[in-house]
């Protein structure tokens, strides 16, 4: 039996409602939290939310890094098309990481959302 349920994950970054933007663009959903607010949400369309809290002196993690400065979590982000999703992050404003994946058959690219977060667009 669980003892509890996932209810949002949460990002710190150092401007919250950028970071929102940048994902709602990514994902779709609509973004709920003022300007200089230091938490915002994103509502998903699939009802999924994740959150955007400021963080002040915010450091990005590295990926990849086996040291403390490690990528302390990352998203993977399902898509149907590989090419049309990295076209479309890039020019959101994600970095690329690690984007060789043996012609489709690893299934995965690694990007930097724009606050340097690490996230996988993931093919099936």
């Amino acid at each position: 039996m669980a003892v509890a349920r996932l209810d949002i994950v949460v990002l710190d970054c150092p401007d919250p409602k950028a970071l929102a933007g940048f994902y709602a663009e990514l994902l779709g959903g609509e973004v709920e939290g003022a300007d200089d607010a230091r938490w915002v949400d994103l509502y998903v369309r699939d009802g999924t939310r994740l959150a955007f809290q400021r963080a002040e002196g915010f450091q990005p993690p590295r990926w990849p890094a086996a040291d403390h400065d490690s990528q302390q979590l990352h998203l993977d982000l399902r898509v149907d098309d590989m090419a049309e999703a990295e076209r479309a992050a890039l020019a959101l404003g994600a970095q690329a990481l690690d984007t060789e994946d043996d012609g489709g058959k690893r299934g995965f690219r690694v990007y930097a959302d724009p606050a340097g977060h690490p996230f996988c667009l993931v093919h099936p």
